[in-house]
């Protein structure tokens, strides 16, 4: 009784001392959300980390977007046509787009951001190979002129994860695409306030009052962006346990992804409710480094691919089988590119023939460095069952463990190990990024354009141009195996496994859409 009691009386000393201070936000406005791991980079067109696309959401908004059932609609974009011949793409913007700082957004700013996004990502770089130049018409108009016709223009455009393409002033889009930009002012729901917001901490976003959003209902990502809550807060929160402790507790609002094994406990919790907000689920994978030894070597590559066993990946890092599949196929099992891979590849490892290739290929034993990461739940069991089966396939394995910000970072290092550089790590996707050769950045095989990894195979750079040319969806699915053959038979990387896995949120939280990015619009709090 007595706890109680100081507890409600020091509810009430707290809440005279904020109302002496000013009007306050009620709690039913705020939402307090834990991402899947610390949000340290902010551009995320300089980075794929998701926590960044996730931040990006908040913040910019983008000329197309795809729906629940993964149909790009048009989102910033009021309409747009396409000439008889299939060069030249208009777009023309909606009414009331303004960049935070009241200014309007305008051609050149949408020009600018898409030269940017088409520097890094994956796709964009694809579709800038086809362009020939852009055209501002007027303010709100401008034009994309292609080369030739290309049949991705507007699934580019409605990208839905890492990397997007967000929209950004021009004086911002205009930063070198290899250096972050130093502003955060976009045109999103959300407007994100520095002064509040402290990495390794929170980071807070208030309601834009002036965004004007769609009149179609909220679908995925597409339809109308509507704010209802006065504030969000991501809350850096590593430690899983204190998450699941936290929400039990009302504490924080909604977990973006809690860990398998502790998802028995967040069932028991009355006041929490676990939602599948990714039903397309996420593949994992491992990326070797082709400009280091020894993966520069193709048959060191291929004798990593032959240890691999994906159950093991699978039963470490998700446990229950409700929540993970066993799938070969590189552009995600269940969906239309599918094709299992030959064989008994990624399921049944050959540990004789990856010993036989590494001596065939002159392998002298230096350790292979891998990179674990050790913030992110669902990544830290992955680097051990990799170290495990490599070393049964003949390899040497100096696992270095590290916080997945700093394997973020280190990723990007070109140099030899002895200079900060790295020869494997893993990571995974959502599935909607990897549904065809073209989406899935690990396909990019141009060399330093390339995703971290940086695979370097003309050959599989024409079997790509081929798939964006294609409008033939039978054609299209030959072209996808042609591709996933290519990727295996260079071993440009491994994929090791499908899963899935729900959200947490308290039980007075509702309006979460169905999505492959955790979005705060159209979230309600009772």
């Amino acid at each position: 009784m007595k706890k109680v009691m100081k507890r409600t009386l020091a509810a009430m000393v707290a809440g005279a001392i904020l109302s002496s201070a000013g009007p306050v936000l009620a709690q039913g406005k705020v939402v307090k959300f834990v991402q899947n791991g610390n949000l340290t980079i902010l551009d995320p067109i300089w980075t794929t980390a998701y926590v960044t696309r996730n931040h990006g959401y908040f913040v910019y908004d983008t000329l197309f977007a795809s729906d629940e059932n993964n149909v790009v609609k048009p989102q910033m974009v009021d309409k747009y046509e396409v000439s008889a011949d299939k060069t030249v793409w208009t777009f023309t913007l909606r009414d009331g787009l303004e960049w935070h700082d009241g200014k309007p957004v305008t051609s050149e700013d949408c020009i600018a951001s898409i030269k940017r996004w088409g520097a890094r990502d994956a796709m964009g770089q694809k579709l800038m190979d086809f362009v020939k130049e852009f055209k501002e018409v007027n303010a709100k108009t401008f034009q994309m002129v292609l080369k030739e016709p290309y049949g991705l223009v507007i699934d580019s455009l409605g990208k839905p994860s890492s990397q997007v393409p967000f929209m950004m002033p021009k004086r911002v889009a205009d930063t070198d695409p290899f250096k972050q930009i130093d502003s955060q002012i976009g045109s999103g729901p959300f407007v994100y306030v520095n002064a509040e917001s402290k990495p390794g901490e929170k980071h807070v976003y208030t309601k834009n009052t002036k965004y004007k959003p769609r009149a179609e209902p909220a679908s995925g990502l597409a339809g109308g962006k509507v704010v209802k809550v006065d504030r969000v807060e991501i809350i850096e929160m590593p430690d899983p346990q204190q998450q699941v402790n936290a929400i039990a507790a009302g504490e924080i609002d909604v977990i973006e992804q809690p860990p398998h094994d502790l998802i028995p406990l967040l069932k028991k919790e009355k006041g929490v409710t676990l939602y599948n907000w990714n039903p397309l689920g996420h593949q994992f994978i491992f990326r070797m480094n082709w400009l280091q030894p020894p993966f520069n070597n193709a048959k060191i590559r291929e004798a990593a691919l032959l240890s691999i066993r994906q159950e093991d990946y699978l039963k470490a890092t998700v446990g229950e089988p409700e929540f993970y599949k066993v799938c070969t196929a590189a552009f995600i099992c269940g969906t239309p590119n599918a094709v299992n891979a030959p064989g008994d590849l990624f399921v049944k490892p050959n540990f004789e023939k990856s010993k036989a290739l590494l001596k065939e290929a002159g392998y002298d034993g230096t350790p292979i460095v891998l990179l674990q990461s050790t913030t992110l739940p669902v990544l830290t069991n992955m680097a051990p069952v990799t170290k495990a089966l490599l070393e049964q396939g003949g390899f040497k394995v100096d696992m270095q463990s590290m916080d997945w910000q700093t394997v973020v970072t280190r990723r990007t290092n070109k140099g030899p190990v002895s200079q900060g550089g790295w020869n494997l790590f893993h990571t995974f996707s959502v599935a909607a990024d990897i549904l065809n050769p073209i989406s899935t950045s690990y396909m990019v095989a141009n060399g330093d354009k390339a995703w971290f990894g940086w695979p370097n195979d003309p050959e599989m750079e024409k079997l790509r141009d081929a798939y964006a040319k294609e409008t033939d969806p039978v054609k299209n699915k030959e072209l996808a195996a042609a591709v996933q053959a290519r990727a295996l038979q260079t071993a440009q990387y491994g994929w090791v496994g499908q899963w899935y896995g729900p959200g947490a949120m308290r039980s007075n939280i509702s309006g979460w859409l169905k999505a492959p990015v955790p979005v705060m619009w159209n979230i309600e709090k009772k």
